[in-house]
């Protein structure tokens, strides 16, 4: 995978407190700087999943009218507790 170069504009303060975290973490600024793009773009893209699915879900309920009755999940989700693996209610 080849690489490119994308500029950020920068206020000095974030710039210091870049320079500041990466001394003491023994890495430079720009590893941080990429770090913290990576971790941010895996928790929005899963987040973007969890809302597909979600969506997915809730036309699935509009269609069809059928949902677990929280005395059944709960029930599920107190033996996941307890150590128990059953299956998931649907």
């Amino acid at each position: 995978m080849g690489t490119t170069t994308l500029g950020v504009k920068l206020d000095q303060e974030t710039r210091d407190r870049l320079k500041t975290l990466g001394q003491a973490k023994d890495r430079t600024p720009h590893w941080l700087v990429k770090a913290a793009i990576q971790e941010y773009l895996e928790r929005e893209e899963q987040a973007e999943r969890e809302y597909a699915e979600d969506e997915v879900r809730w036309q699935n309920y509009r269609t069809t009218g059928y949902a677990v009755a929280n005395e059944e999940a709960m029930a599920w989700l107190d033996a996941l507790a307890a150590g128990e693996r059953k299956p998931c209610p649907r």
